[in-house]
């Protein structure tokens, strides 16, 4: 995925339906909550520095950190106590310790002492609202760099010009000004890297202040104290962990790299809590609603975690680049113990079906809890989490699906298909394959590493398929790089460049065992390219960011460009030009259990008759377009006259195809023929997939913040046979905490209802989404919309219950 210049690396060939049989990993047996898990063992090793290991390009500028170890358990805030009710007032003991007050252990008269804190850090706050962070389920002070905040400081006496009062943060085991993870910051000066705070009133004994963050601050949880030095002595403030300050990404602020010029755009990619995520085929697009959650108790502390679970060097927190790359590759558990175990061998048994998920928050929470990798996921799992991640954290981030998409393995930046004499796969031969559609992340930011003109959306892609630098990782990737085949710009464009504009080249094997180029598909490749459209629930095409026109002069061009870099540069000069008879697929829409019809038209373009022997192959295979042994083949000769056109036909019976179904219930049907009467040769992948039915959510009565409310789920078993082991999911954000009910058995064209209660927590607008999975049938969602009315006086329960709306306590992994 890298540039040539940056040695990518692929993996091994194809050998089994996920490209995971070298993966020696095992599932451990579920732990409980309380189980502690293996120390990372990368985290905190001394030897070449972090950046040298993950991106050679960042070694020398982060040569030496000294605070590249992962926080202590007590710096990650493991506690996460129910703090009960608060007002964001933190005083400390009244006995000062000998740390706190002057160097003899006591208080002198007259010394200015600050007996409390309060940083306006509930969700009700000015702060929070101001900085657009009063959905997150915390009490203490979440802020958006680049913008200012609000604080009081209650003394011990009226405050004077001749004192001396300083605010400290810090981050980090070993926090430092020179690096920015120690900030020092007197007031009515001028502070470190461009803080400052001001008085903006002073009033008896307390103390108003107004503090100007950075607008390229480290992200993360900060420390705080206060210092404050009189003619009487000095004192600091003894260290509360209520009072840790979190400091976000900034997309409202002009000076942060990240930021967004469109209000609806930061609505949209920074404060919605879900979304759609589209899969299926390009003729057969199918949509799930997924709860992103990242406002949700404890999401912004895993978030957190898998950046310090990384080692990564909090000096290296400052820029979103880096920070988008280190999840890219801790989203996924290979080589570093990340998040999610990729599985698409459609054995579950270990773990959950990557189809049940309807949220990332169980996944992120599961991880905080265990420090262990949860099983499994699959491309929209892993860009779903990604989108949660990243949104937290303050980027904007929009999830996409890019059908029929493409995955290079040996950098060719075509897309190889090899064929016997007979145009038959050669399946061992097939190291590439084609995506039925794939899933990943756009954010939009700056790039100051680059060139001008590559800001803006930046691709990051968190699915294990490629190395970059040596690490499952894709990205960022500009956009525009992409659009215009420039895949020596950097990260990973020449991967992200064949996924969505390679070409589809047919190798024919003769009769001397070399290979022969007899056809090249142009528009196969990137046919579709979607997201969920702004502001609403509809799907908007992004097709035309990612490339051209097909077919225009500036996509040709975008294409050599690329392909000039690949490791096959002259792979057209063989071309074979004849294209007298076209070829067409038909699919109709079918729905799991049924039978079906898919249908080859053939048209005769040219002013003479044409025969045309044709074969059709028929397989199951994996979204990734790894498919099963052709299970139902056809071969005709059809006769054409000039102009003419005619249709053969396919019949599929359900008892067919019903042993041979894999996950998502897609097909694939490989057309192939030859022209007698010339060297024309025909040649076409079509898959199309079995539609699974949909839940059905009704709401049962009104939905008030902190009132009982109930939903009631049906669903239709499209099968005649049993699905065994049935468990549904329900989660939804503000509303319902990931929840899992078995079901037990449904049997065979059986409709059941169930009731499920749930207790709103925060008001507005909410999705609740609902899932089934079984042995049996998978890809079965639904969702409804929730209007949630305020509880009365107006206040969300996330305002009254100290961390959180559940007043959970959630233990997390050392």
């Amino acid at each position: 995925m890298a540039a040539p210049s940056s040695g990518m690396t692929t993996g091994n060939p194809r050998s089994d339906v996920g490209r995971w049989g070298a993966n020696t990993w095992q599932p451990p047996v579920t732990p409980s909550p309380e189980t502690e898990p293996e120390p990372d063992r990368h985290a905190g090793q001394g030897g070449s520095s972090f950046w040298t290991h993950f991106c050679g390009c960042c070694s020398c500028q982060n040569a030496i950190d000294d605070d590249r170890r992962p926080e202590s358990r007590r710096d990650l805030g493991s506690n996460f106590r129910d703090r009960g009710p608060s007002s964001g007032v933190r005083r400390p003991d009244p006995q000062p310790s000998t740390a706190t007050a002057a160097r003899d252990g006591t208080i002198q008269e007259g010394m200015l002492v600050v007996t409390g804190v309060d940083l306006l850090s509930s969700p009700s706050d000015r702060n929070r609202q101001e900085h657009h962070t009063n959905e997150f389920e915390y009490n203490e002070l979440i802020i958006r760099r680049g913008q200012p905040f609000d604080m009081v400081l209650f003394l011990s006496r009226p405050y004077e010009s001749s004192d001396h009062v300083t605010l400290e943060l810090s981050i980090g085991n070993n926090p430092e000004v020179g690096k920015g993870t120690h900030v020092i910051i007197p007031v009515g000066q001028r502070g470190s890297g461009g803080w400052n705070a001001q008085v903006t009133k002073s009033s008896g004994n307390n103390l108003n202040l107004r503090v100007h963050t950075c607008p390229n601050a480290i992200i993360g949880k900060f420390q705080f104290t206060v210092r404050t030095h009189s003619g009487a002595g000095e004192f600091q403030l003894p260290f509360d962990p209520c009072n840790e300050i979190y400091i976000l990404f900034n997309p409202w602020c002009p000076e942060d790299i990240v930021y967004v010029d469109r209000e609806d755009w930061r609505q949209e990619y920074v404060l919605n809590e879900s979304g759609r995520i589209y899969y299926g085929t390009e003729a057969q697009v199918g949509e799930r609603t997924w709860n992103y959650g990242q406002f949700d108790h404890g999401v912004l502390d895993a978030c957190l975690y898998i950046l310090d679970r990384r080692g990564m060097p909090h000096g290296g927190r400052r820029d979103p680049i880096n920070v988008c790359r280190v999840v890219s590759a801790m989203v996924n558990s290979l080589d570093d113990s990340g998040i999610l175990i990729g599985n698409w061998s459609g054995n579950y048994s270990c773990g959950t079906n990557p189809s049940a998920w309807v949220g990332s928050v169980e996944i992120l929470l599961s991880y905080l809890r265990t420090g262990r990798p949860v099983p499994y996921g699959q491309c929209w799992v892993f860009a779903g989490v990604t989108t949660t991640v990243l949104r937290c954290l303050g980027l904007a981030t929009r999830t996409i699906t890019n059908f029929n998409s493409a995955h290079d393995t040996d950098t060719s930046l075509t897309m190889d298909i090899y064929f016997d004499e007979n145009m038959k796969p050669l399946e061992h031969l097939n190291h590439d394959s084609i995506w039925n559609f794939h899933v990943w992340n756009d954010c939009w930011m700056k790039r100051p590493d680059l060139p001008s003109g590559f800001d803006g959306w930046q691709v990051v892609d968190s699915t294990p398929q490629e190395t970059s630098s040596g690490i499952f990782c894709c990205g960022p990737c500009s956009v525009q790089s992409i659009k215009n085949g420039l895949v020596y710009m950097k990260y990973d464009t020449p991967f992200i460049f064949a996924e969505v504009n390679s070409d589809k080249i047919y190798w024919q094997r003769q009769g001397d065992g070399s290979f022969k180029v007899v056809y090249v598909e142009e528009k196969a490749i990137g046919s579709l390219v979607v997201t969920k459209a702004v502001g609403s629930n509809m799907r908007e095409e992004v097709s035309h960011i990612y490339k051209h026109p097909e077919g225009s002069e500036e996509e040709r061009k975008a294409v050599e460009t690329a392909a000039a870099h690949g490791s096959k540069p002259n792979v057209y000069a063989t071309r074979d030009s004849a294209e007298d008879v076209a070829l067409q697929v038909e699919a109709q829409d079918a729905v799991m259990g049924q039978d079906l019809t898919v249908c080859v038209v053939l048209t005769n373009c040219s002013s003479s008759p044409r025969t045309v022997k044709l074969h059709l192959y028929l397989s199951v295979t994996f979204y990734t377009g790894v498919s099963g042994s052709v299970f139902k083949e056809c071969k005709k000769e059809v006769v054409l006259a000039p102009g003419a056109s005619e249709r053969t036909a396919m019949p599929v019976a359900y008892k067919e195809y019903r042993v041979h179904l894999v996950d998502q219930g897609t097909m694939l049907l490989n057309v192939s023929g030859h022209v007698k009467e010339n060297t024309q040769v025909l040649a076409k992948q079509h898959t199309f997939r079995l539609r699974t039915p949909d839940l059905s959510l009704t709401l049962l009565r009104a939905a008030v913040v902190g009132q009982e409310c109930e939903v009631q789920i049906v669903f239709q078993n499209p099968l005649p046979v049993t699905l065994t082991n049935v468990v549904f999911r329900l989660e939804g954000s503000g509303l319902q905490r990931p929840k899992a009910l078995n079901a037990g058995d449904i049997g065979g064209d059986k409709r059941v209802t169930l009731r499920q209660t749930f207790v709103p927590v925060r008001s507005g607008s909410r999705q609740l989404i609902a899932s089934l999975d079984s042995p049996q049938l998978s890809q079965v969602h639904g969702v409804i919309q929730v209007d949630v009315a305020p509880a009365a006086g107006g206040r969300d329960s996330s305002d009254t219950r100290g961390n959180g709306c559940s007043g959970e306590t959630i233990p997390m992994a050392s």
